[in-house]
């Protein structure tokens, strides 16, 4: 399964660890586009300098963890639809290039669903493909789900895994966890 990650769910650390993590362990293709990376690296540098310099750093290390990711979104791929948001034609774009059947995001009202079947993909929230995942491997997404809690503790945020959960917004996620 192929599925690019919007800047959205790229961009709170947390979340991009375990989708990233999951993707490393095999349970899915993660792709995005140059375009796609800008955004998320936009989004930091209006929180400040500080954050725009820890996002390039991110960035680029997760172009050298997965240098295959990268998928155009150039306008290549002519889609003659009107999108909600007409700055998230990129997303659409990359997913195509990249043979991508989906395209997890937390802005599903920018991706509607008759629209996206029409050109064979489907946008889920990453609550939903979480708990796709871990209908597949329930083990590796629990040891995502750990790794990711670890490593918030070891930069000074101690929480629970239902606090980190929550703060991720992945609800159902949090409780099949806990079930």
């Amino acid at each position: 399964m192929r599925a690019v990650l919007d800047a959205n769910v790229l961009f709170p650390t947390i979340l991009r660890e375990i989708l990233t993590d999951l993707a490393q362990a095999g349970l899915y293709d993660a792709l995005w586009s140059d375009r796609i990376l800008e955004e998320w690296h936009r989004a930091a540098a209006r929180i400040g300098p500080d954050a725009a310099g820890v996002a390039g750093a991110e960035i680029a290390m997760l172009r050298l963890r997965f240098p295959q990711a990268v998928q155009a979104a150039d306008g290549q791929a002519v889609i003659d639809l009107d999108f909600p948001d007409p700055a998230d034609r990129h997303v659409v774009e990359a997913a195509l290039a990249g043979g991508a059947s989906l395209i997890v995001t937390a802005n599903l009202r920018d991706f509607p669903q008759r629209m996206m079947a029409g050109l064979g993909l489907r946008a889920l929230h990453p609550d939903a493909f979480l708990l796709d995942l871990m209908a597949q491997d329930r083990g590796a997404v629990i040891a995502a789900l750990h790794t990711a809690r670890d490593r918030a503790e070891a930069a000074g945020g101690a929480m629970t895994m239902g606090e980190m959960l929550k703060r991720c917004r992945l609800p159902r996620l949090a409780r099949a966890v806990k079930g």
